[in-house]
């Protein structure tokens, strides 16, 4: 485990970041634009803790992305000194560092003229819309993204994916836009979890479940209502989400997930055990009966399609 302290770095003053989650700022950690997120203070949140876990969620989630294949801001924790105090900080590299301009899901929306709804909202067949008819990148390519970044959402528990926080890099000089790296990541993983919600969530099965079946619910809404993600994934009324479980399921090997947890620098026993369980516990329960049910549905579709006309 690498400890590394940032207090010293060069803070470069003409980078700004927007988000509502903890304060922000840019370095130079040995020749490479970093943006430090802070962790985000837990007053008047349901927890126990001074500030909440979310630098830890989003070290981790960011890095579960990139092993399952899936572009991710590459990131790493350290520590930064604050008034005299030490503060857990995670480090993201920045990917608009080479000049790029990074436009939001949100502003994409905007652009589509023939369409009665606002950037912001977040219902899933106006999401679907706008991705058919936005015309930076492949529809396709964009809709097949889409539906792996929720599944891999689902599997971490994230309750703010919104608009404003996944998208599109531009290259001014070539004028080719691409998707830019999931970030944002802060989200997953109950990053308000103190000591004593851990505790009861490890030794009460009642609590576990109610953090897989009930919430965290995901930002996109159908119908207006929150999706509940095992809700969603075994309806399976979305044959392309599906298709995203049948790609992403058998990426995921827990065996390499707590390898890589036991290397994070700064985690207690009890955060290393719990963060290990609720992960596997969410493949298991959530995860893998939506994947065998996408499974299932793609073998009996393939069946009918071969059985001879009569």
């Amino acid at each position: 485990m690498k400890n590394i302290d940032f207090t010293s770095c060069r803070r470069i003053w003409g980078k700004a970041y927007n988000g509502a989650n903890g304060k922000k700022i840019a370095v130079d950690y040995e020749g490479i634009v970093y943006m430090l997120k802070f962790p985000p203070s837990a007053e008047n949140k349901p927890t126990d803790l001074s500030y909440t876990n979310s630098c830890f969620s989003e070290h981790i989630a960011s890095s579960i992305f990139r092993m399952l294949g899936i572009r991710a801001q590459e990131t790493m924790l350290g520590t930064f000194q604050v008034s005299g105090k030490t503060k857990v900080v995670c480090a993201c590299r920045d990917f608009t560092a080479d000049g790029k301009l990074f436009y939001d899901f949100c502003s994409i929306k905007n652009t589509i003229l023939d369409s009665e709804h606002g950037g912001t909202g977040t219902e899933l067949s106006d999401i679907m819309e706008s991705i058919e008819k936005q015309q930076f990148v492949n529809p396709v390519i964009l809709k097949e993204h889409f539906w792996k970044m929720f599944v891999v959402d689902a599997f971490l528990g994230n309750f703010d994916r919104h608009n404003g926080n996944w998208g599109f890099l531009y290259d001014p000089d070539s004028q080719k836009a691409e998707i830019a790296p999931i970030f944002d990541c802060g989200s997953c993983l109950l990053p308000q979890a103190d000591e004593k919600v851990m505790e009861r969530i490890l030794h009460d099965e009642n609590e576990l479940n109610a953090r897989i079946f009930q919430f965290p619910t995901s930002a996109v809404k159908l119908e207006g209502k929150k999706i509940r993600y095992y809700d969603f994934l075994m309806s399976g009324q979305s044959e392309d989400c599906n298709e995203a479980l049948i790609q992403i399921v058998p990426k995921i090997h827990v065996e390499t997930i707590q390898n890589f947890l036991e290397e994070v620098p700064y985690l207690s026993d009890l955060q290393r055990t719990f963060y290990l369980t609720y992960i596997q516990a969410r493949l298991e329960k959530l995860l893998l009966p939506a994947y065998k049910q996408a499974v299932s549905q793609k073998d009996d579709m393939t069946l009918s399609s071969k059985e001879p006309i009569q």
